[in-house]
C-alpha cells in the first residue's frame, strides 16, 4: 500500500488496483498515516522514497 501511495495513486486508483472499495483504501491510508506518524499523504510519499520503495524513475 505504501509503495502505491508513494507512486501517487489516489484512493480510487488504489481501490481499483487492489480490488477493494474506495472506503477501504481510504481506511488503509489513514492507518498508514497513523502507524507511521505521517501528518498527510505527502509525508507518506516522502517516507516511501526514504525507505527505497519508490524512486524518481518509477
Amino acid at each position: 500500500m505504501l509503495t502505491l501511495v508513494g507512486r501517487g495513486m489516489s484512493n480510487a486508483e488504489l481501490a481499483a488496483r487492489l480490488h477493494i472499495t474506495p472506503g477501504t483504501a481510504k481506511a488503509h491510508v489513514a492507518s498508514l498515516r497513523s502507524k507511521l506518524g505521517a501528518r498527510d499523504r505527502v509525508q507518506l510519499v516522502i517516507i516511501a522514497y526514504e525507505a527505497g520503495l519508490v524512486s524518481p524513475s518509477g
